[in-house]
């Protein structure tokens, strides 16, 4: 094994790795040998990865070496070599997929979701699945199967959901990118939880394939990573559209990828100059949010400042999301779940039988309110992206939380009535239907980590990465790695 191959090696950015790989300075063999003695070390502790495939990886590593071997360097797909474990819920062809539930125990797909297969044609090399909530409901990642996933910044604490195994290993150094799912802040909010990035992208730019509704919205698949930069090169292979689904794609994948060809901005030169941001700590609706993340967002905001931002107190009109949102995943959760439920309830966690149980009692009245709603929360979003290039607002409401605890009863003080009421600050964003990004934001007196999260108009979405890279940069919070 190369000298490289430890530690100090799972350091390194997936850009930075796949370069390595690709330029034959270490072999995928090695840097797959540290990926699972990464998971040896730290896993038992944070209860991350939850199946693993050694052989097959190996196999799959010694095929990419031997294609380094014949094929020059800037011949070879962009992640060519770099392992990853998968989340649980996104279909992989011979690799088991319980979806977090006692029902998929055993489930082996005999094919790929479609992030999945865009990820292995990039030359992904993939490990095994990472932890995620039952069906990938609710913010905190814990089953039946496989127990609770633990905060690598403090192990007693919820690592966020659903995409809480995902966050918990690239946090570790496991891996450098993951692939998750964000429908009511999956992506984002583990990715605050876990100090690491998060992005949604708008509808149709990374299509939900296959899908058994192939016209919802609200769900989204998206990478998660330790640096923006990593996930512009991820989306430089995942972004596209794909037949299965008919949602346009407004924004093609030739802009992430000369996105991700531009050098890094200097934050001396105030990359962000002319940006205009509206910040909010509550949403304009009174959303409660803990003392602590809102003196971080606006420490934070300076800085946005300081790279030559305009940031003004403003938020778009969002009176009408919770409705849109709440009536809208009951929908899709009781088309994609009523069967599952009928049949099997009683090895069903009861936040899904209820979710489920509240898509099907919604009425016609509802759904036609619901669809007004709509309108004319995207005619305020229109309004505001007027004016505004940005929105900066908290990604989570809370800090993470014990992972006892199913989902918090309580936040600055108001009690939540739901398992989905404490993320109303992903939430309402998501109704919006516009791209965001969760980044690191710092940390908490108690050393736990803070996320921010911008949002940009939907098909913004290289403008909103082009504005997270550069706070990225000039900050660098996930250089701070968990003592593990």
């Amino acid at each position: 094994m190369s000298a490289r191959a430890d530690t100090s090696l799972l350091e390194l950015s997936a850009r930075e790795l796949s370069a390595a790989i690709r330029q034959r300075s270490v072999s995928a063999r090695e840097v797959l040998d540290a990926h699972f003695a990464r998971i040896d070390a730290v896993n038992p502790a944070i209860n991350a990865v939850v199946t693993q495939v050694r052989e097959a990886a190996q196999q799959a590593a010694a095929r990419a070496d031997e294609l380094s071997a014949t094929t020059p360097a800037d011949e070879l797909p962009p992640l060519h070599g770099v392992p990853m474990t998968h989340k649980d819920t996104h279909a992989t062809a011979g690799i088991r997929t319980t979806l977090g539930s006692p029902v998929f125990a055993e489930q082996v797909p005999d094919h790929d979701d479609l992030i999945i297969a865009r990820l292995r044609a990039a030359g992904v090399i993939s490990t095994g699945k990472n932890n995620v909530p039952e069906f990938a409901a609710g913010s905190h990642t814990f089953n039946e199967l496989f127990g609770t996933t633990h905060n690598p910044y403090d192990r007693a604490r919820s690592a966020g959901g659903s995409s809480g195994g995902a966050a918990a290993a690239i946090a570790s150094r496991i891996q450098p990118l993951g692939d998750g799912s964000d429908m009511g802040g999956s992506l984002r909010n583990p990715a605050a939880f876990c100090n690491v990035v998060g992005f949604r992208p708008s509808a149709g730019v990374l299509p939900l394939a296959p899908s058994p509704d192939a016209w919802a919205w609200l769900g989204r698949s998206g990478p998660i990573a330790r640096s923006v930069d990593d996930i512009v090169l991820a989306m430089s292979v995942l972004a596209g559209p794909d037949p299965r689904v008919p949602l346009a794609c407004p924004v093609e994948r030739a802009a992430f990828r000369t996105l991700a060809a531009e050098e890094l901005p200097d934050p001396d030169a105030r990359p962000l100059a002319g940006v205009r941001i509206g910040l909010s700590t509550d949403f304009g609706l009174g959303v409660p949010v803990e003392a602590e993340i809102v003196e971080v967002l606006r420490e934070q905001a300076r800085v946005f400042e300081q790279l030559g931002a305009v940031v003004e107190e403003a938020v778009p009109d969002l009176r009408d999301a919770d409705e849109v949102f709440d009536v809208t995943r009951a929908f899709d959760m009781a088309v994609n779940l009523r069967t599952l439920v009928a049949e099997h309830r009683e090895q069903v966690k009861p936040e899904v039988v209820w979710n489920v149980e509240k898509g099907l009692a919604l009425t016609g009245p509802q759904l036609m309110d619901a669809a007004l709603a709509r309108t004319r929360l995207h005619e305020a979003i229109r309004a505001f992206f007027g004016d505004y290039d940005l929105l900066l607002c908290p990604t989570s409401q809370v800090l993470p939380f014990p992972s006892e605890e199913r989902w918090p009863r309580t936040v600055a003080g108001v009690e939540m009535q739901t398992y989905v009421e404490w993320m109303r600050s992903a939430t309402l964003i998501s109704a919006t239907g516009c791209p965001a990004v969760s980044v690191p934001g710092g940390f908490s007196s108690a050393g736990l980590p803070v996320g921010l999260q911008l949002v940009a108009a939907h098909g913004r979405d290289v403008e909103l990465l082009r504005a997270a890279r550069a706070y990225d940069v000039a900050t660098r919070h996930t250089d701070r790695a968990p003592a593990l």
